[in-house]
């Protein structure tokens, strides 16, 4: 999972304060482990240095001040560039595909193109690992059968969130 682009594409949607996105990120992607607060303040931290979130205001709170954060252009760009292309289709990627299916659908972009492309990807990985099953010993084979098995679950997950994006668009959009 990559904190820096999730919480790019939480500031997408909307300009927040630290804390408010610690809650969005641990209510759609955190589940069973919430992100640290240092965490998403060291990462905004980075993010305002490399130019890709700007501090909009800064208003006092009960402890530190808060500080509103809005995405740049070229924090934008990012999350497009990472948005539209494909994770390397190995397996225990399942975190990362949910995260850029709910991103896409909460920022109005097209979810089912991104997940037939990564369904491209898969196909294309499970054609590699086939050929090396089939002229590979039996330590290579049963390496391309144990990769072919996660990739197999990975597109039943693809396709059974393929036919419930309606239903999950309403659920992460307000």
């Amino acid at each position: 999972m990559s904190v820096p682009l999730t919480l790019l594409g939480l500031l997408e949607r909307e300009p927040s304060h630290g804390y408010d996105l610690k809650r969005d990120y641990d209510a759609f992607f955190g589940r069973g482990k919430p992100l640290p607060f240092g965490q998403v303040y060291s990462t905004l931290s980075r993010l305002a240095r490399d130019g890709k979130v700007v501090i909009s205001d800064v208003a006092p709170g009960s402890g530190p001040d808060r500080k509103r954060y809005i995405i740049t252009d070229l924090g934008a760009t990012e999350v497009e560039q990472w948005l539209t292309q494909p994770v390397d289709p190995e397996p225990h990627l399942q975190t990362v595909l949910f995260a850029k299916v709910v991103l896409a659908l909460m920022l109005d972009r097209p979810a089912d193109e991104y997940l037939d492309t990564q369904r491209s990807a898969h196909l294309r990985r499970m054609r590699e690992l086939t050929e090396i099953k089939r002229g590979g010993s039996l330590v290579d084979a049963l390496l391309a059968d144990h990769g072919l098995y996660h990739l197999e679950a990975d597109l039943r997950w693809i396709e059974m969130t393929g036919a419930r994006l309606d239903a999950l668009r309403k659920a992460v959009r307000p």
